[in-house]
């Protein structure tokens, strides 16, 4: 199973997604590849794979993403090869992207669940941005006004999460994710001992 993470920069994907990662079991973490330079206290092949632009549109013609995006004139993407990766481990898979990459995901994948982070409003964003420290002004401005686009997205994703109490948006993820996860049983082979024990005669 893929659990899709998006939503507009700055409304708090990435924190919720790795809330997930520690507090529930059998999850592991789509790592992107990206073109941006390394933020301090990133890790290498833990929180982004870092390569520089012309490594990345090699990765584009070869056909290896399965997904990626231009943002903020940085590459991002996600690598079919991770996906493979994850998938093998027995563990269902967090995708923390952007709503360009969610979309393609959607349209060459169809058994991941869509969730889409909205932030309380566009004045909570943008103070949330700022306290950041991250960008400089006109980065701000231009996050802020890519936002305004891809909230519009938001029909498109099976769940919506509004980031008001983070503790409260916690609390939603993990239970979208356990819900989703006891609906899939029914489906599972694992349920077919469990069934076969009542049928046979004591």
């Amino acid at each position: 199973m893929m659990f899709v993470i998006s939503g507009p920069s700055g409304c708090g994907k990435s924190t919720l997604a790795h809330h997930v990662l520690a507090a529930l079991p059998r999850l592991a973490f789509s790592v992107s590849h990206t073109t941006r330079p390394r933020r301090e206290g990133e890790e290498e092949g833990k929180d982004y794979y870092f390569v520089g632009k012309e490594e990345f549109e090699r990765m584009i013609a070869e056909s290896r993403l399965a997904e990626w995006a231009v943002v903020h004139g940085n590459h991002y993407g996600t690598s079919k090869r991770e996906l493979e990766l994850r998938g093998a481990s027995d563990k269902d898979v967090i995708l923390d992207i952007d709503v360009q990459g969610a979309r393609q995901i959607r349209e060459r994948y169809k058994k991941g669940l869509f969730i889409f982070i909205l932030p309380p409003s566009f004045s909570q964003l943008k103070v949330r941005l700022v306290k950041r420290g991250q960008d400089a002004p006109d980065v701000i401005s231009r996050r802020l006004a890519r936002a305004r686009k891809e909230i519009r997205a938001y029909p498109q994703f099976d769940y919506i999460i509004i980031n008001e109490t983070l503790e409260t948006a916690k609390r939603e993820l993990e239970s979208i994710i356990v819900s989703e996860r006891c609906r899939l049983l029914k489906r599972q082979k694992s349920i077919i001992p469990i069934l076969r024990s009542f049928a046979e005669p004591e």
